[in-house]
């Protein structure tokens, strides 16, 4: 039988848990209380902030694209988003909290905002889509303050002229609802340009809060298949990403695992 000691989260100065590394990649193992309470910490400090999530794709994107790998490794936060990063965990004997889900992250972040008067933006999908996620969120959070929203259809020559509309409205936390690397790389601007509100990159979540994709039920988000829910419901944009990618992801996992065993 395998015996493998787990590596205990260490914790660094600031009390927060110091990052861990899962297949290559440095996550902040946090639990979504510590999230928000650090990322607070950048709201007060007028300070700008990444936070971006990883899972199954975003760590096959690190290991083939350099400049994604750069941007995740300066994010201020990194999550464990996916229900693959607790498996590869596991796998791994690496202690990890919890996942924190893009969706579930943003809506903690509007319910504080509510109640703390944080200013929010919304970057990203349709136009329609958008607006009708603000109108979601206003009813969901009464006395949320959605200081703007943008479509993200918008091309790489107009980033700019978007960039200073979104600061001309102030926010404080600003989630951009935009595929990725296109996401990453444009909140990477936002920190060139001098912004300082929190960016928290969202993917899809707008499409789910505004009912135009539902969301996998609670039983298969549970037995970590929301990815299956997902391909079912969009098989031939999906497949490339859910069914090939997961494959490669669990070479790479059952490879970080043997390497460990001969350690």
């Amino acid at each position: 039988m395998e015996h493998i000691k787990a590596r205990m989260i260490q914790f660094s100065q600031n009390n927060y848990p110091q990052r861990i590394e899962i297949l290559g990649v440095s996550i902040d193992p946090f639990t979504m209380d510590e999230t928000i309470t650090r990322t607070e910490e950048y709201i007060s400090g007028k300070k700008f902030a990444h936070l971006i999530g990883v899972n199954a794709d975003k760590i096959l994107q690190i290991k083939e694209d350099p400049a994604i790998r750069e941007i995740v490794e300066h994010c201020e936060i990194v999550n464990a988003d996916g229900a693959s990063m607790l498996i590869a965990a596991n796998k791994l004997n690496i202690e990890l909290p919890e996942r924190v889900a893009g969706i579930d992250l943003m809506l903690e972040f509007c319910s504080v905002a509510a109640v703390k008067g944080y200013s929010v933006y919304l970057l990203g999908a349709k136009q329609a889509v958008v607006e009708k996620t603000a109108e979601v969120l206003a009813e969901k959070y009464p006395g949320i303050n959605i200081c703007g929203i943008h479509n993200g259809y918008f091309s790489v020559d107009e980033d700019k002229e978007i960039i200073e509309e979104v600061k001309s409205s102030s926010p404080q936390i600003v989630f951009v609802g935009i595929t990725s690397p296109r996401k990453e790389l444009l909140i990477e601007k936002f920190r060139d340009y001098g912004a300082t509100a929190v960016f928290v990159g969202v993917g899809g979540s707008f499409d789910v809060i505004s009912g135009n994709i539902p969301r996998a039920p609670k039983w298969m988000q549970e037995m970590k298949l929301e990815w299956l829910f997902r391909l079912l419901q969009e098989p031939r944009r999906l497949f490339k990403r859910y069914f090939v990618g997961n494959i490669k992801f669990l070479l790479l996992l059952n490879r970080a695992k043997r390497e460990a065993k001969n350690q």
